[in-house]
């Protein structure tokens, strides 16, 4: 509100009514900006303002009704008349100038008309049942939405319940950013008779908050736009040596872009593709960033190539082509059609090397892609009207639902727990620093979206909420991980949950927890439980630590004497028969036997891997079958989960089954996890596999196996 505007408007004559054109040279807001930015512009009046933005939005919906635009337009004209911006020009420039900007995006009627009228509540004597009355209830949310985030001062203490707002407004209709959005871009233009401390102060915001946002909502057009001018702000003297580079640049007479350009046409018309071809120049931060990188510039530096097509697969035929007819940049190579980037992104990037080495990136797109990359969300239309026939065949049925993306609904989820407002701003500025996010599938068919770099812990917390602390491990693409494992795109994660109700978080889950909603909900618990949040693997350490048995003595050892052992038969009469500690045998394993020296016979589980050896040195196997006695002593291991009363609820399934514990060890937890070893005495060897399934079956228990015995002799 407070900012100089550059394009004063003469309230002048109100079009009521506009031809109908099908086609119209959009204007290129990148251009527009970057005009503006390497020298002045000529301070002139608007030439009847409305009247451009009818004009853009017929350019995208040729059929919109433009009666709501304007009477939104003679209302807000009537309601700002005589106020004046601090730079002394209308103040009804500024909302013409917002609208304007949506227009050229392609927004919908709903939103400009909202677009129009957005100060009119704050500023005038204009009030919301006013405006619902007349232009519905749609328009009244969206000017509401808009009014409440520019009724809090942006003041170091106000910013996170400023931002608060915004994503609870956000959230619900996500036009309220896309307004917002371009609000701020027009301020950042017009930021001039600002303070140079004010203008720093807005200028970081701008930087840390909503140039993330319209990155998340995928309007590039905005965002590099809102760089730049941060730039200029906060880094003048970069910016100056950036600026320098550019005009310097453009004065060359040699072009690489040009003739890369040349070529990529004449391949393309030779092969019969359709396809616009064009120089995208860089903006202002993408220079900088690429020097940085980089060092000296080329002149391939300063711009990529764009090719559209009508097609997806035509995409696809570009891209060949070139590899084929040019040197391709096989590293360089990149496809966001298949796999979109979280903002609805797609393009296929490659890059081709010029003949004297420079490198020219290629980014190829249909035409709608292009429009959807530069506007985002925006593009879209309004996200709450039914599809049309054509957008439900281009979709087979489905449809993106832009108002509740990934991020959108953890960040309004975890808003609401944020115990104090500095938690919520520093979670905030994390969450959005992170710009890629990743897609995990659950088994059961459903995927998470979290940000690159989340863990099992935030799958967790991502899944279940605060029922996560409840979370006893996790299973990455079928093998068993531990909760602090990283994710990659594309898991499958199946995270095991404990049935104890006592369950805790861990402490430790802290360091592995890298979304809000995680940290949050962990650090609440804690706040709520002081002393304790030690979790499952403190009071696990704890049980075991009381519980240790004494290590097994030689007697009780599987591969010597027991009580009453199964007994092998062999086919080698007179032969003595031991039971291999390598694989530990028992009935009803299928077994193999071996003649060692001292016409000894041992025994072992067919799977076993001193098997394989024997034969591979040519030892002649034995027959050997198991006799009558059923009782047997096994040595069996169970990995588990740590949590409270673990130790308890596996001893009372074992005794359940009739087994007798003759020795038990408990190693100390590690990352959560607990190795438990049992020597056991069976009554009937047949229920080994019965035990088994139940200690598996005990909570947090993922597995039970055989001891293998690998220092144990073989032979």
């Amino acid at each position: 509100m407070s900012a100089e505007a550059t394009n004063p408007a003469s309230p002048g004559p109100v079009i009521n009514t506009v031809p109908r054109r099908k086609a119209r040279p959009r204007i290129d807001l990148r251009r527009l900006g970057r005009a503006a930015l390497l020298g002045p512009t000529a301070r002139d009046r608007l030439p009847d303002a409305i009247g451009h933005v009818a004009e853009a939005h017929r350019a995208h919906y040729p059929d919109a009704d433009l009666e709501p635009l304007r009477r939104a337009w003679v209302l807000a004209e009537s309601s700002h008349r005589g106020q004046m911006r601090k730079s002394g020009e209308p103040y009804i420039t500024h909302p013409l100038a917002v609208t304007l900007i949506l227009a050229e995006l392609g927004a919908e009627t709903t939103t400009l008309t909202a677009s129009l009228l957005h100060d009119t509540v704050e500023d005038t004597e204009v009030t919301l049942d006013q405006v619902g009355e007349e232009f519905g209830a749609e328009v009244r949310y969206l000017v509401d939405g808009v009014t409440k985030l520019e009724k809090v001062d942006y003041g170091a203490a106000a910013e996170p319940e400023t931002f608060r707002k915004m994503l609870v407004a956000t959230g619900s209709d996500v036009r309220v950013m896309s307004i917002k959005l371009a609000d701020r871009l027009h301020n950042m233009r017009t930021l001039g008779v600002m303070r140079p401390e004010k203008q720093a102060r807005i200028a970081k915001v701008t930087r840390d908050v909503l140039i993330p946002l319209a990155e998340r909502l995928g309007v590039q057009a905005l965002k590099t736009e809102l760089e730049d001018l941060v730039f200029a702000i906060l880094h003048p003297e970069e910016y100056d040596h950036t600026r320098e580079l550019i005009v310097d640049n453009s004065s060359r007479a040699d072009d690489p872009l040009a003739e890369v350009t040349d070529e990529v046409r004449t391949v393309l018309r030779d092969a019969g593709i359709q396809a616009e071809v064009l120089i995208r120049p860089r903006h202002f931060v993408s220079v900088h960033r690429v020097a940085r990188k980089r060092g000296r510039l080329r002149g391939a530096d300063f711009g990529r190539l764009l090719v559209l097509v009508n097609e997806d697969a035509d995409c696809y035929g570009v891209l060949g082509e070139l590899h084929t007819c040019l040197k391709p940049v096989v590293s360089e190579f990149k496809d966001f059609i298949a796999v979109p980037k979280f903002n609805l992104y797609q393009s296929l990037h490659t890059a081709v090397a010029h003949t004297d080495g420079q490198v020219v990136e290629v980014l190829i797109r249909t035409h709608q892609m292009h429009k959807v990359a530069e506007a985002g969300v925006i593009a879209l239309g309004n996200p709450y009207a039914p599809p049309s026939e054509e957008q439900q065949a281009a979709n087979d049925g489905e449809r993106a639902d832009p108002t509740r993306p990934g991020w959108l609904s953890r960040l309004l989820d975890w808003q609401e727990g944020a115990p104090d407002p500095d938690t919520f701003w520093s979670t905030l500025r994390e969450d959005l620093a992170q710009d890629r996010e990743i897609t995990v599938f659950r088994p059961d068919g459903g995927t998470l979206g979290l940000p690159d770099g989340a863990t099992c812990v935030d799958a967790a917390y991502e899944q279940y909420g605060e029922d996560a602390h409840a979370c006893i491990g996790a299973r990455v693409n079928g093998r068993l991980a531990t909760l602090s494992t990283v994710l990659k795109d594309g898991d499958t994660v199946q995270l095991l949950m404990g049935q104890d109700p006592a369950s805790e978080p861990s402490r430790e889950w802290l360091e592995h927890a890298h979304t809000p909603a995680a940290r949050i909900a962990i650090q609440r618990w804690i706040a709520a439980h002081p002393g304790r949040a030690d979790g499952a693997g403190a009071e696990a350490a704890e049980e075991a630590q009381s519980t240790r048995s004494a290590p097994p003595t030689p007697e009780d050892t599987p591969d010597t004497a027991t009580a009453r052992p199964a007994t092998p038969v062999v086919d080698q009469p007179g032969a003595t028969v031991r039971l291999a500690g390598c694989c530990t045998p028992v009935p009803p394993d299928e077994v193999t036997g071996f003649s060692v020296r001292g016409g000894v016979v041992t025994v072992h589980r067919v799977e076993c891997s001193a098997v394989a050896h024997m034969k591979g040195v040519g030892r002649a196997e034995v027959g050997v079958r198991w006799g009558d006695t059923t009782e047997c002593r096994v040595t069996l291991v169970a990995e588990s989960f740590g949590r409270p009363h673990l130790l308890a609820d596996l001893t009372e399934a074992i005794a359940l089954e009739g087994a007798e514990i003759v020795s038990a060890t408990v190693e100390p937890p590690t990352q959560q996890r607990v190795r438990h070893t049992y020597t056991l005495q069976l009554p009937d060897a047949a229920h080994l596999l019965t035990l088994m399934r139940a200690m598996r079956n005990v909570p947090g228990v993922y597995d039970v196996s055989r001891a293998q015995h690998h220092n144990a002799p073989a032979f």
